[in-house]
């Protein structure tokens, strides 16, 4: 039994392992990408590109939201049944389905682009809105085959799958934007171009995952499998009963983007701005703010979807202990990564953007503030990530809807009010963002404990939270001790940021976050826990 959890363990952290590695870098390219980006296109050119790309990921989240999801869970369940013929079939309809949600998405995104342009206010984002569409076909068909490898408990691929696509985004964005730029293009032309990396990216993602499918799948076994009509019809109500709920849900939040998006850009020409002035408060806001504010809650996608699987597993053998195991270690999980980084971003916004963006001063300025404002919001988002994915492994899809569509409902209101209040502005998203999510974790937490009671959650948060304020705090005095010198250089960021990093497991392990439990499940842990035992960092043997 110890073994058999020990092993449970171990293909958590494995799979969080494999994915946090391949977020931090892809969001690391993205942040490389923006940079020399922003130079070609600038906060209005920015705002273009954005404006696209939200109506891209509304596309994207209807077509692949819910159905990955619930590829894993039921492959996952038919798998601890023993049954790989099930989980075969249940992929190869799968794949018609989403191959066609692909067609019929881009498809709709083209024709759709104009009207969209017009209703933001934003009609020359038009050309970029066509380039990217694309991409959500190359991404419904990547997410087949991401279901399939999840639910065999096998997160690699899909960590190389995203990796390969934000290179492809690096290298052909950039290359078609700096050609366009060198032509003297105008600057929707350049966002344009940049857009037609991304979709070209995307394609070299999906090429990878269609040849690693093909050779890890055993063609003769595959052949032997019927595909009947009457399990086509049954698989694909399972499906339909499971996704439609999942992607409603996550349709929510960004439909509830699109929605801030336009809001911002029409209540701020309604407050006096003009619609270059809005569309470069839009950028700053997007490009810079947001992109920083988003590394982390996309972390924790590396602890969501491993979970998704294994949670779904216990829950098909009836194991009510092992699903609270595994529900208190995904939230403890959560909270390590999000608590300390909710810090990090409310305290070093403005360096950090300095550092990344300091070649224009005027979005770093807009930005800046924003940024950190969002700083408790990165804490709230990596919850409802993680809340959510409980409740999808236990099938309890319709509760993160309500959940949502509260928020939604929150968002919406509150950005209108505040950031049309002349006094307010563009800081009402940040504002609402923070209410909505305060909204939707409430809610999740409520419905999570309904189908499994777990203890001592407030004991998960209180650990990082002291943890955390030493951690950042002793970097944080530093950095304002040198700014009033004078003698602050945004170079100097990443050595306080890599400091608070080093601090931050010490202080963990002290204040009783982190255990042995974490430890073991890491490569070379034991040896870890062994050297902090001997520092007296791990206060018991059994919790730190």
């Amino acid at each position: 039994m110890v073994g058999s959890e020990k092993a449970v363990r171990t293909n958590l952290m494995s799979g969080v392992l494999w994915l946090s590695l391949s977020t931090m870098l892809v969001k690391l390219i993205g942040l490389i990408y923006k940079i020399p980006m922003l130079s070609y296109l600038g906060s209005v050119g920015m705002g273009y590109f954005h404006s696209a790309y939200e109506l891209y990921a509304l596309f994207c989240v209807i077509a692949t939201a819910g159905l990955p999801v619930a590829l894993s869970v039921l492959i996952s369940a038919a798998l601890a049944r023993g049954n790989e013929e099930e989980a075969e079939r249940v992929y190869r309809v799968s794949r018609k389905v989403f191959l066609m949600i692909g067609i019929v998405g881009t498809a709709l995104m083209v024709v759709l682009a104009e009207s969209f342009c017009r209703l933001i206010r934003s009609e020359k984002a038009y050309a970029c809105v066509v380039a990217i569409a694309p991409t959500v076909f190359f991404i419904c068909v990547s997410s087949a085959y991401r279901g399939y490898f999840q639910g065999h408990q096998r997160m690699a691929p899909t960590a190389v799958s995203q990796l390969l696509e934000a290179v492809g985004k690096l290298v052909f964005g950039l290359l078609f934007a700096s050609r366009a730029y060198s032509l003297g293009l105008e600057t929707h032309r350049v966002a344009a171009a940049a857009g037609w990396g991304l979709t070209l990216g995307s394609a070299f993602s999906t090429l990878y995952l269609f040849i690693e499918k093909r050779r890890t799948t055993d063609q003769s076994a595959s052949a032997s499998v019927p595909d009947l009509g009457t399990d086509r019809g049954k698989i694909g109500k399972s499906l339909a009963r499971l996704a439609i709920p999942m992607t409603l849900g996550a349709s929510a939040v960004s439909f509830t983007k699109l929605i801030d998006m336009t809001m911002i850009l029409r209540r701020l020409q309604a407050i006096g701005y003009s619609e270059a002035g809005a569309n470069e408060a839009y950028g700053s806001y997007t490009a810079l703010a947001l992109s920083v504010f988003g590394l982390i809650p996309s972390l924790v996608n590396s602890v969501a979807l491993p979970l998704i699987p294994l949670l779904a597993s216990a829950i098909e053998q009836g194991d009510r202990a092992r699903q609270a195991r595994l529900i208190r270690s995904s939230y403890r999980l959560t909270a390590l990564f999000a608590v300390p980084s909710a810090f990090g971003v409310a305290a070093f916004s403005a360096p950090v953007l300095e550092l990344l963006f300091g070649r224009d001063q005027r979005a770093v300025e807009l930005a800046a503030p924003l940024l950190s404002m969002l700083g408790i919001s990165v804490f709230l988002s990596c919850m409802i990530t993680a809340t959510n994915a409980v409740l999808h492994a236990y099938r309890s899809v319709n509760r993160p809807i309500l959940s949502m569509l509260a928020g939604a409902g929150i968002k919406i209101l509150s950005a209108y009010l505040l950031i049309g209040h002349p006094a307010i502005g563009i800081r009402g998203a940040p504002i609402s963002t923070f209410l909505c999510d305060l909204t939707v974790v409430t809610l999740n937490l409520r419905f999570s404990l309904k189908s499994c009671r777990v203890d001592g959650l407030g004991e998960l948060l209180w650990r990082p939270l002291g943890a955390s304020a030493v951690a950042v705090g002793i970097p944080y005095l530093i950095y304002r001790l040198l700014l009033r010198e004078g003698s602050f250089s945004p170079m100097l960021s990443p050595l306080l940021l890599g400091l608070a990093v080093l601090l931050y497991l010490p202080m963990s392990c002290l204040f009783g976050a982190v255990g042995e439990e974490e430890l073991t499940a890491l490569p070379k842990g034991e040896a870890l826990c062994k050297i902090l035992t001997r520092a007296k960092l791990l206060r018991t043997k059994k919790q730190c």
